[in-house]
């Protein structure tokens, strides 16, 4: 909704005025964070991005603590799993064996937000 507000107020619409449609919307049903937070998470899931990411990103759009775990907690994903996935995806099959590679794919799978013994 943050997100959305910012938005309205940056094409100079009046503030009260986006209050007032935003807390309509709220009222009706079209506009749900947490139907947003799911699809979001859902959708960034199959992207490969894991919790840590997810988790920031809403954080920057202005969604609380408590709606991005029950989010991550709902979303029902291995995240250890889809790890090892992306990781796969992007680097083969082959687990590394030298020291140098093992950072290397485990500072990609951190810049994705997945950390070890990922979850949310």
């Amino acid at each position: 909704m943050l997100e959305l507000r910012e938005k309205l107020e940056a094409r100079e619409f009046d503030g009260d005025e986006v209050e007032a449609t935003l807390e309509a919307l709220l009222q009706d049903g079209l506009l749900s964070e947490a139907r947003f937070v799911e699809t979001f998470v859902g959708s960034y899931t199959r992207r490969g991005h894991g919790p840590v990411w997810l988790r920031a990103e809403l954080e920057r759009r202005g969604i609380s603590g408590e709606v991005i775990s029950d989010a991550l907690a709902k979303a029902d994903v291995d995240w250890e799993a889809a790890a090892e996935a992306v990781r796969v995806k992007r680097f083969g099959p082959e687990v590394p064996t030298d020291f140098k590679e093992r950072v290397r794919q485990a500072r990609f799978l951190q810049y994705r937000g997945f950390k070890k013994g990922t979850g949310p």
